[in-house]
């Protein structure tokens, strides 16, 4: 019950968090921080809807969904009547003031332009973000062209796919997937199931591949409602440190019937197993490192691992369905592409069209998912350079320790010292590669 007492009071303090936000954005209007115009509409489109539901439908609302059975009818009906109140009096109204805000005051004061180049000292700011994101030394150039590279790369092995199929040409197989209809969902449960369908088996052939797995439980579950407009198309939610609640991979159901399901096996290992709900469950559970250790997110080593568990996949065994395995390497492409269109727009001074277009001319992305993509990465500068780079480091530091160590290399126990300290920035994560190629060595001569 203290649990709902809690909540109750976190919702009475939202309309002073909203205040203090409104605040430190006019502070940005001032010294002309202010987000692209086009992202702030669609913000405040989000806002608004938010603002105008019902208060028991609020997501805030959805503690009022599952009562633990130890709590009585009254207290029940209490806390229910206190939370819905502090809704629709407090929590609602607040969203409408900020909606004002945002609509009279800040939309308005939006920039033009799309990318971060377009404020002072943007360029600089950029590389700031390149360095934490990817923790290397990288240049936005030197970043663009090794996306032009990979996707280059990509796609010729897509293209010997097309041919085996018996078309011509990339576009012409492009086309077609759009338009077959055992390539498309015939619902949401059906795109669930898809998901689910290809974690079993990998689920299986995991103890091949890895000396420690996790006690993590996970599940396969839909984006919430009032979030899938403008939502990736998957996306990973931890579980609770304490094993309480499951490690989630989300999956973004709205409309469904437009998706793709050639491309759902390389998504499934990237988000869920042996992608991000293992390495991340396995960094949790980590002992004797500090804390930080285990919740740290690096995001080129995160994120570089999940796009590694793509490929992980395809080296299994997996991919059985051409189809499959295009959708593997157009998944690989489309991060490849976010390489060129992020440098892109926030480097070389892109439009949001040029962005749009470089998409169409070199993936088969759906409309639905290229729009939120480019919007992502207008508003998150540098974050999506990440899952290459980070891929890549994987990949070299694995074929080192290939060559190194010969027929002594041994794939679980590079798995378990890749995933054996938690999140690294990629220079020590070399580091530590190289340190155990070492003491394999050693261990050899013995």
């Amino acid at each position: 019950m203290k649990d709902y007492d809690d909540w109750i009071a976190r919702l009475h303090a939202i309309p002073r968090a909203f205040e203090q936000v409104s605040e430190n954005m006019s502070i940005g209007m001032e010294d002309h921080r202010v987000p692209p115009k086009y992202l702030l509409a669609k913000a405040l489109e989000q806002v608004k809807e938010l603002a105008n539901q019902k208060p028991e439908d609020s997501p805030l609302a959805a503690p009022l969904k599952s009562f633990p059975a130890g709590i009585s009818a009254a207290e029940r009906e209490r806390i229910k009547d206190e939370m819905l109140e502090a809704i629709g009096k407090e929590v609602q109204p607040a969203y409408l003031r900020f909606a004002r805000f945002l609509e009279v005051s800040y939309v308005p004061a939006g920039r033009e332009q799309p990318g971060i180049s377009a404020l002072p000292d943007g360029a600089k700011y950029y590389q700031f973000l390149i360095r934490h994101y990817t923790t290397t030394n990288l240049t936005a150039d030197e970043i663009h062209q090794i996306g032009l590279d990979e996707v280059k790369r990509d796609e010729a092995q897509m293209l010997a796919i097309a041919q085996k199929l018996g078309f011509a040409d990339l576009k012409s197989f492009r086309a077609s997937l759009k338009t077959n209809p055992k390539l498309h969902p015939a619902s949401a449960e059906a795109l669930l199931a898809a998901y689910r369908g290809y974690l079993g088996p990998m689920q299986a052939k995991l103890p091949q591949l890895f000396g420690r797995l996790p006690k993590s439980k996970f599940e396969v579950d839909p984006v919430p409602d009032y979030m899938e407009k403008n939502a990736a198309p998957a996306y990973y939610e931890a579980g609770a440190p304490d094993g309480s609640r499951p490690g989630r991979l989300m999956i973004n159901t709205y409309n469904a019937a437009n998706r793709n399901l050639y491309n759902v096996e390389a998504t499934a290992y990237h988000e869920g197993l042996p992608g991000h709900h293992l390495q991340i469950s396995i960094a949790q559970e980590l002992d004797g490192v500090p804390s930080f250790r285990k919740y740290q997110h690096y995001t080129a080593y995160t994120e570089g691992w999940g796009l590694y568990a793509e490929r992980l996949g395809k080296d299994a065994g997996f991919y059985q369905d051409p189809y499959s395995d295009y959708g593997r390497l157009e998944n690989d492409a489309w991060r490849a592409i976010r390489l060129v269109v992020d440098t892109g727009v926030h480097s070389q001074h892109w439009s949001r069209q040029q962005m749009v277009d470089y998409f169409h001319d070199h993936s088969g992305l759906d409309e639905t998912s290229i729009q939120t993509e480019v919007d992502r990465y207008i508003a998150w500068p540098g974050q999506a350079l990440a899952y290459k780079v980070g891929e890549l480091k994987i990949l070299e530091l694995r074929e080192r320790a290939k060559k190194a160590l010969g027929d002594k290399f041994d794939l679980r126990a590079f798995h378990d010292e890749l995933l054996g300290s938690g999140a690294l920035p990629l220079d020590i994560l070399s580091d530590r590669i190289d340190g155990w190629i070492a003491s394999q060595k050693a261990a050899a001569r013995q």
